[in-house]
């Protein structure tokens, strides 16, 4: 029978609904040099992957200069650290999910395509650090989500089998990584449906528990 002894979250659209400020926060850097990327080409092309490989992107099929690749980056991670700190509160039905599956001996980790100081504020401002065990970052890794190496990298930190590991994602690129680790996957549309009512249903119907 299977047994579930971890979760791992995605963090922007799984614990945190950040989407909005990641895209509003590099387009203001981009926009220092005319340049912009729609809603449309954010939602369908470029969600989930890092800055530095949206960057990249924008140089091949734009004409972005590599030049300026370390400047926006930095601004662009100053704008959003400016909203998240403007922003960014507890939800109660997250600290209740976590603060539950804590109680219950399940390890928690965040696994995020984000930088590392991104992830420790927003941790920090939305009260979930407190019950982590870990929280891994896109400078934890060498090569980020859609390879699975983060999620592969988090179940050896828990020192556990990838079938003892759910995995919340609610991104494509993400989905590709968590199914690439081998854990099971639970995909969400939005944060509100990362409760502690759905997770445990996930939960217990992996474990047969349940149909």
């Amino acid at each position: 029978m299977n047994k579930i002894k971890a979760v791992i979250f995605d963090m922007d659209g799984v614990l945190i609904e950040a989407k909005d400020w990641h895209y509003a926060a590099l387009n203001k850097a981009l926009g220092l040099f005319g340049m912009e990327i729609s809603r449309y080409d954010h939602l369908v092309t470029y969600d989930g992957l890092p800055t530095k490989k949206k960057l990249e992107m924008l140089t091949t099929e734009r004409g972005l200069p590599t030049e300026l690749h370390d400047f926006i980056n930095n601004m662009k991670q100053q704008y959003t650290l400016e909203i998240v700190y403007a922003q960014c509160k507890p939800r109660f039905y997250h600290e209740y999910a976590l603060s539950r599956l804590k109680q219950e001996g399940f390890k928690l980790a965040v696994a995020s395509n984000s930088v590392r100081k991104s992830v420790q504020i927003m941790m920090e401002q939305s009260s979930l650090m407190g019950y982590l065990d870990f929280y891994l970052s896109n400078q934890d890794v060498s090569i980020g989500k859609p390879d699975p190496e983060i999620y592969t990298k988090a179940i050896m930190q828990l020192g556990l089998s990838p079938k003892e590991c759910l995995i919340i994602e609610d991104n494509e690129k993400g989905i590709q990584a968590a199914k690439g680790s081998g854990a099971w996957v639970m995909e969400v549309d939005e944060v509100e449906e990362v409760n502690y009512q759905n997770i445990m249903t996930q939960i217990m119907r992996i474990e047969g528990r349940t149909k």
